[in-house]
């Protein structure tokens, strides 16, 4: 699943891809803004995002899409 993060002031965002069900993500970033502790989240690759809570702006969660092959006529 793809996970993208807007942190407040700052243009970017983040985007992290992860193992973590769309209501472990939910549950993640609600107990991270109810409580203002930091949401962490670990990523497919064995790293850990790190975002304090009261820097999100956004959180959007998507399933990952496979890279398409070949040629779209159109």
């Amino acid at each position: 699943m793809e996970i993208r993060i807007g942190i407040r002031d700052v243009a970017r965002e983040v985007a992290i891809e992860t193992d973590a069900s769309t209501e472990q993500v939910e549950e993640a970033v609600n107990q991270a803004l109810t409580a203002g502790t930091a949401l962490t989240l670990d990523d497919t690759k064995g790293g850990r995002l790190i975002v304090p809570a009261a820097s999100i702006g956004y959180v959007h969660a998507a399933a990952s899409e496979k890279s398409r092959v070949g040629f779209g006529i159109g």
